[in-house]
Order: C-alpha cells, then structure tokens, then sequence
C-alpha cells in the first residue's frame, strides 16, 4: 500500500496545474503544421511534462507499506557429544536419528519450518547455554515456535542453563543411561604450569569413586612412559581423596605427566582411569636487579609488580646496605632498574659504569636526588639546562603507544592519580623513542614526555622522569581496593624491557603452545632479508617429532597472503618440531609444543534427566525420555502454524522512483520526435 505525503498544502496543486495549463497553451496557441488533433497531442505532453516537474518541486513524498509473512520455526538441536556415542550403540543411535528426520517431515507438512543442528563445538565439548543462545541471536525477529533438545543432560562447559532466561520454550527429549555404575575418575587436577630445573614441584590429585564404599587403589604418575612414582590410597563412603605427587624436574622443556588410577574389574567406564598434565621446565628465571642510591618508596611499588610474577628473580642493591656482590648482580640481570641513579651525592656513579657496559636493559627512575649533569654527560638524556626547580604533573596516556597495549579502564584510573615530581626543563627524546605517558598540568597535556621507551641496538631502555610512584599505587588502592590499572601499566612494561627482541631472519614456530587432539596444528612462517623487509615464496620444511622418536616431514611454500601451514589433528603428546628454510644459507628454528586430550565428555556418563525437565518447566516446555518421541511429536503438531506478520514502512521521495524519470523521457521524446517529424524544427 502506497501513499503520497506533501511536505507543503496540496493547494499549490492547483498553482501547478494552472502554470502548465498557461506555459502550453502559449506555445500551441498559433498555427502550426499538423493537424488540430496532433497540436491537442502535444499540448497534453507539454501539459503534463510541465505538470510533472512543478509537482515534483513541492517535494512529494511516498510512504510505502508491505506485508510480509514469516513461517513460525522449530529447531531441533540435538547432542552428539562424546558423551552419548559411549553409551549408547549404532542402532539406538539409528533410531534416534530416525525419529528426528519423522518429526522434521510431520513439522514441515504442517506448515512449519525446521532447522536441524549439532551441539558439540570443534573442542568437542557440551555448552548447553551458548547453544540456545546462539539459536536465539540466529532466529532474532523471527516467530522460533521452540527449539527441541535430544540430549543426556550432560554439559561440562559453560554455564548452566537453568540460571540463563531464554525467550523460547524447550522440549527436551532425554536420551543416555541414568542408572548410577562404579567408577573411579580423576576429577581434577591442580599443578603449576611451570617448574624450576632441579626443583620439586607438586602435582595435587582429585579422585572421585562413586558407588565404591570403601576401596584401596593403586595411583601411578608416569613421565613418558617411565614410572615416577605409585600411592596406594584408600577411598570411603565415595568421598572424593585429594593425593599429592611431588617430581623432580630434571630435563628441560616441554614434559608430560600421566596420572593413571589401576582399573578395578567392577568398573564400567576406564576411560576416565588417566589424565595428562603438560608443564614447562625451565632453567631458570628472568633476573632483575634495583639498584638505589638510598631506600625509596618507590622501589616498594615496583617491587609489589614484579613479585607477582613467578618467572621473575627480584634482588635489590644499595651501596652499604647488606653484603652483595654488585659485579655479579649486574652481569647476571636481564633488567636493571636505576632509582635515583646515578645520584646528585655521586654514590652510584663508579656502579653507573658497570651497569652502562653491561647487556641488560636499563629503567631509569629520576628524581630530585638525581645527578642530571651526570645523565647529561653520560648522553643518557639530552636536556637544554640543568634543572633548578621541580613541577607536580599528573600522567596523560599517550593514544599513539603500540608497543603494547591497555584497555579504556586504566587510562581513565591514571588521570585521577596524583602528581609526581618532574624537572623544570625541556627533555629532547631521540627520534627513536616513544613516550608512554606525557605530563599534564591541571587540565592540560603537554608534549612533554613523562615515561618514555627507547628500543637501542643493543638493549632497550626506559625513562620515568619524576619520582611519586608509590603514591599512584596507593591512591589507586585507596579508591578501588586494588592496583590492576598501575600493575597492568608496569609490569607489561617490565615485561617488555626484560624479554630479549628476536632478531632472526627466519621464524618458524606454532600459532599456539597447546591444541587440543580434535584441532589442526597451524605453523606461522616468517623469511626476512638483510634490512629485515619480509620475503615469501620461501620453501619451508617442518620435521615433527613425538614422544616416541617417529619422525614426520612436511614442506611448503611461503606466499604473502598466507604464511601459514596446517598439519591435520595429531595424537596426545608433546612434539618437537624443526623449521628450516632449505636454502644455501640454511636457518633452523627448534621448538615444541603439546597436544592434549579432550577428557571432559569422558569424566561423566550418567544420564542427568532432572536438568533437562528442570530446563523445559522453566521455559514452558516439555520433557520426554526417548521412548517418548512420538508423544511430543503429536503435542507439537497439536498447535496450528501460524505465520507471523511483519510490516516494513518505507518513506521515499517521489523523485527517486525510476518510473518517474522514464515519463518524464518518454514525454519529452514523444513531443520532440512529432515535431521533428511534421517539420516544426
């Protein structure tokens, strides 16, 4: 339905009628070489053309109305989980399936269409509520009549539907073995994912035992198929047992570790008997050594930072205090951080040569006790004087920083921080450096860097040019009860500082350090000439190696849409892989990396049928068991498909209308084609 609205009164109506009335009639009004039934022709054309165009200046609008009829849907989704393939056998899988296709054909024949879908996710996993919610984002402003579930009631992802609110009713129809059978699982596992060469390390054991009352197990932890140790434990009235495993870390690298309980002759499910631990062995941590001239609140602040990583060493000098050897901290530390150093008193200044002439990098915390002359001298900073007076400025982020990055939260908790002590004097960074943080005064940012990073040849080096760090952190504890944004900010710069650039020229390693066995393995490639620009069409060769030794190739060519290459689904294990580029000047680039086994559908094989009618109270609909089917079938079929009715009003200015423009052409045509043919020009 189509109408027509005026954005000015319909009266000018007749000011356009009149006006093309007038214009053509002046125009036919003499003598003219055709006939008077032609000249009545051409003065409608002209009419109307004129008509038309006047019209169209009072800007008409179209409102357009259409009617569209949507067909109600039911989606069947069904679970084909692990879960269930365990349980129950190819024929009552058949026949389930057989069941799904009848109700499909009834559905449709009725007038409804239907949507068949999997649960299980490429992780092989059940998550019952992204499921649903996925099938209520697809079908959004769409009549989804309900969505029937064939499914055990296992999930072991996600959250639980029953605490989720879906705007559909579900029909569940349950399938699987309810029946409660003896078991001994091993229901988690707690270790640490990385351990110290040389070092014990403990490996916590959570067994479960439903149906046993009282019953001794052996508990064997194996490391590449070599027995580590066995524990006898005794389990009581099916309480779940914690046992504790304490390995020695021997070799370096990637290690698995096997938990396998001795299966009983009473159980029914063994595949749940072992599960696989992967830990990294490392030889030691990344070192960081403080280097102050006196104490300072501010090394407590960064302290608190990198403490909470386990892959850091923390040790802290000051000249006087304590015993340390300062030579063999300095050449032993990947990131030295200078308090005050070197200092306005010149304690430090003999320790700022060795640490110049070391290969750590260098973070750099300046304050009213540093010696800038000496910063100067050094070619450490370059300053246009010496400073003689300090500033208070309060931290502005600086939007262009890509080293790494920081979300929205910790750049809004930083502008409340108080100020923090900075010179009075103008600081040219190199070209080469970025600013983190620039000052602001008030509510003002200037281009004045407060924290600055610095990538050189040789290390990289940071600049902080005030002091009253310690005072960020604890206002941020004050208001928030907790310091993420300061901690986010120091120790991603930390982390960046300490951590060595690869300057390869071929790069070969796995997208990922763990996939599951039911994922592809993806290599990411990288060939790059002298001046470090990217090459392709490299020939690339890959040598996988398992536990076992068995070697496997592969080789591919590199191209700038794709540098990747995809190995298909591996078995549990750790690998190590060799990456080479084949060419005269042969590079090789050596790692590893694991697979893991998806264990979560065979923890669990009891049928849980009260989530599911829990589910289908909650939501309005109904719960069945298999045997079922054909009931709910005829309850689904009981209700009449009704379409639902969705108008669409669309407003448009008559001028768009390609018809319009195709009139006012073939009027223009048709008066100047007869003229042209009787002879008027």
């Amino acid at each position: 339905m189509s109408r027509i609205i005026f954005e000015h009164s319909p009266l000018y109506l007749l000011l356009c009628l009149l006006f093309g009335i007038g214009l053509s009639y002046l125009l036919y009004k003499g003598k003219h070489p055709w006939t008077n039934k032609v000249n009545k022709l051409l003065f409608a054309c002209r009419f109307v053309l004129i008509f038309i165009l006047c019209f169209l200046l009072l800007g008409p609008i179209v409102r357009q109305i259409k009617n569209y009829f949507i067909e109600p849907v039911f989606v069947v989704l069904q679970d084909d989980s692990q879960s269930i393939r365990e349980v129950m056998d190819s024929t009552q899988l058949q026949d389930v399936e057989k069941r799904v296709q009848d109700l499909k054909q009834s559905l449709e024949t009725k007038g409804y269409q239907v949507a068949l879908r999997k649960l299980a996710d490429a992780k092989g996993a059940s998550d019952f509520t992204s499921a649903f919610r996925k099938i209520g984002a697809d079908y959004e402003g769409q009549k989804l009549e309900g969505v029937v579930f064939i499914s055990d009631g296992i999930y072991n992802a996600g959250l639980s539907p029953l605490y989720t609110t879906f705007n559909f009713p579900i029909h569940s129809v349950g399938i699987g073995d309810t029946s409660e059978r003896l078991d001994f699982s091993v229901k988690n596992i707690t270790y640490n994912k990385i351990a110290y060469q040389g070092n014990r390390f403990p490996i916590r054991v959570d067994i479960k035992a439903p149906g046993f009352l009282t019953k001794n197990v052996e508990v064997s932890l194996f490391n590449r198929g070599k027995l580590i140790e066995k524990q006898s434990v005794r389990i009581a009235n099916e309480a779940q047992t914690q046992i504790q495993f304490l390995p020695l870390a021997e070799e370096q690298g990637l290690q698995r570790y096997e938990i396998v309980i001795a299966p009983q002759k009473e159980e029914w499910n063994v595949s749940n008997n072992r599960s696989a631990v992967f830990l990294e062995v490392v030889s030691g941590k990344k070192k960081i050594l403080a280097v102050a001239a006196a104490p300072h609140p501010d090394i407590k602040a960064l302290r608190s930072v990198i403490e909470q990583n386990a892959n850091y060493d923390f040790n802290l000098y000051i000249p006087g205090v304590g015993q340390n050897d300062a030579s063999a901290l300095i050449s032993e530390a990947d990131l030295i951080l200078l308090f005050q150093v070197p200092d306005a008193r010149g304690r430090t200044k003999s320790l700022l040569q060795r640490i110049l002439s070391s290969k750590a990098s260098l973070f750099f915390i300046l304050g009213e006790q540093s010696d800038w002359q000496e910063l100067s001298k050094q070619g450490l900073l370059a300053l246009e004087s010496m400073p003689r007076q300090y500033d208070d400025v309060t931290p502005s982020f600086n939007t262009a920083f890509s080293t790494f990055t920081f979300d929205e939260r910790t750049t809004t908790v930083f502008q409340s921080f108080p100020p923090a002590s900075v010179p009075f004097v103008k600081i040219q960074i190199p070209v080469s450096a970025t600013p983190l943080l620039f000052q602001r005064v008030g509510s003002v940012s200037t281009d004045k860097p407060l924290l600055f990073v610095e990538a050189q040849d040789d290390r990289k080096v940071a600049f902080m040019v005030g002091e009253g760090l310690w005072r960020w952190r604890l206002h941020e504890f004050n208001r928030n009860e907790n310091t993420e944004a300061f901690d986010d900010i120091f120790s991603k710069l930390i982390q960046y500082l300490a951590t060595t650039d690869d300057r390869r020229k071929f790069k070969s390693y796995p997208v990922k350090q763990e996939f599951l066995d039911t994922e592809t393995v993806q290599f990411e490639s990288q060939v790059y000439n002298d001046i470090y620009e990217p090459v392709f069409g490299k020939s690339i060769e890959i040598e996988l190696i398992n536990e076992a030794g068995l070697r496997t190739s592969y080789r591919y060519t590199t191209s700038e849409a794709n540098s990747r290459y995809t190995i298909g689904n591996l078995s549990e294990g750790v690998y190590r892989y060799k990456a080479s580029t084949g060419a005269k000047e042969n590079e090789e680039v050596r790692g590893e990396f694991l697979v893991t086994r998806q264990q979560a559908e065979l923890q669990n094989l009891t049928a849980d049928f009260s989530l599911l009618r829990k589910l289908s109270n909650q939501t309005g609909g109904n719960f069945v068991i298999v045997s079922g089917f054909d009931g709910l079938k005829q309850k689904l079929l009981e209700k009449e498909a009704v379409a639902k009715i969705q108008t669409e009003e669309k407003f448009d200015s008559l001028i768009n209308l390609k018809w319009i423009f195709l009139l006012l052409l073939l009027l223009i045509s048709i008066e100047w084609f007869l003229r042209k043919y009787l002879g008027s020009y």
